[in-house]
């Protein structure tokens, strides 16, 4: 099996990222995004993904945050997308439902090579955590979603504080797709679809 490795460069006017990702990792990270609470989120991810996974990022923040979180979460997909590659052995779904004191998120994904983003998420509209539209968390991972071409749903049962809330996400969404794209022994040699591809 290859090494399940990515590197994504993404440069515009907007924005100019540069993410290196590996599926098979430990867990270490470095996060530097103009974005703090961003950098906490990707830290989680990371840590709770169990991905080797480095982000430096600059961008228009003097505008609002909105490219910058935008496109990392579409970087970020991308670089999921190249490190699953064909699919050989992919195990393909994973969910987790993650507590975080009185919040409770669920999510669910699979990489099946089409995108398709469900946000069952109320009551974060219009709130802050410091410096940090709550909203950006929505297009962070339509973003993802839309680059690694997965089906995401992500749903909130239950919550109050948009902190707990966005971090239980990021870490429901790390531990699911952990799962999803570890190797499944009984599938080397084969795609997991009656298809027999993930890319057409």
């Amino acid at each position: 099996m290859t090494s399940r490795r990515s590197h994504i460069e993404r440069n515009t006017r907007e924005t100019q990222i540069d993410l290196r990702l590996y599926l098979d990792g430990s867990g270490e990270r470095e996060a530097s995004t103009p974005v703090p609470f961003l950098n906490h989120m990707l830290d989680a991810f990371a840590r709770h993904g169990v991905y080797d996974l480095a982000v430096s990022a600059s961008g228009d923040v003097e505008i609002d945050a909105h490219h910058t979180v935008e496109d990392v979460g579409l970087v970020l997909g991308a670089a999921f997308r190249e490190a699953i590659g064909p699919g050989d052995g992919l195990v393909r779904y994973g969910w987790a439902t993650i507590p975080m004191d009185e919040t409770l998120v669920t999510c669910a994904v699979d990489f099946c090579g089409r995108p398709a983003f469900s946000w069952g998420v109320d009551g974060l509209k219009g709130r802050w955590v410091g410096g940090f539209d709550c909203e950006l968390a929505r297009e962070f991972f339509a973003a993802f979603s839309s680059r690694a071409e997965c089906n995401l749903h992500i749903l909130l049962h239950y919550g109050e504080n948009a902190h707990h809330i966005i971090e239980a996400i990021f870490k429901a969404c790390a531990r699911a797709t952990d799962a999803a794209t570890r190797i499944d022994d009984r599938l080397l040699g084969r795609v997991p679809s009656t298809k027999g591809t993930l890319t057409a």
